[in-house]
């Protein structure tokens, strides 16, 4: 699949199968998250891995909008150190995790982080240290289904040349 490919068919998937992903598989994935650009190269970015069905489900109970990390096999929780460009880079780690998911048959949904009431709490419940920011939770496994989202905007309603 040629990465326009990977691009137009990434959706974020809320229903999972049991399925277990291998542990070659996540590591592939981040690696391609290590991979993403950082301000001034820094690589603040951790992840850490989860698929112990008990944190999962701490974590999915945590979340206001991520109930279904708990059936989710893995949790890809992404931190970032307190840097100048943190949420860019971590960002953008984020964006790897789902392309290379999408490339590899499995399913992501990007679960918000940084500007949450439960942001510390999910660090807390992980031991990380205090001055790493939580960017996301990955939910990742194969999907249970088609996987559906809205249609986005066509390139014509948000493709401005020269001036807004």
């Amino acid at each position: 699949m040629d990465l326009f490919e990977v691009i137009a068919k990434r959706k974020s998937v809320r229903k999972y199968q049991t399925t277990p992903v291998a542990k070659e598989t996540v590591e592939r994935i981040i690696d391609a998250a290590r991979r993403a650009p950082s301000g001034n190269n820094v690589q603040p970015v951790e992840y850490v891995v989860v698929t112990n069905p008990e944190m999962r489900k701490k974590l999915a109970e945590t979340c206001d909008y991520g109930r279904f990390i708990a059936e989710a096999p893995v949790c890809i929780v992404v931190f970032s150190k307190d840097t100048k460009y943190y949420l860019e880079d971590g960002s953008a780690a984020v964006e790897n995790i789902l392309l290379a998911a999408t490339a590899l048959g499995l399913g992501t949904c990007w679960v918000a982080g940084d500007k949450k009431y439960y942001s510390r709490t999910i660090g807390n419940l992980l031991d990380v240290p205090h001055n790493y920011k939580l960017i996301a939770l990955v939910s990742l496994g194969y999907a249970e289904g088609e996987a559906t989202g809205k249609i986005k905007r066509d390139v014509n309603e948000v493709l401005h040349w020269e001036r807004f």
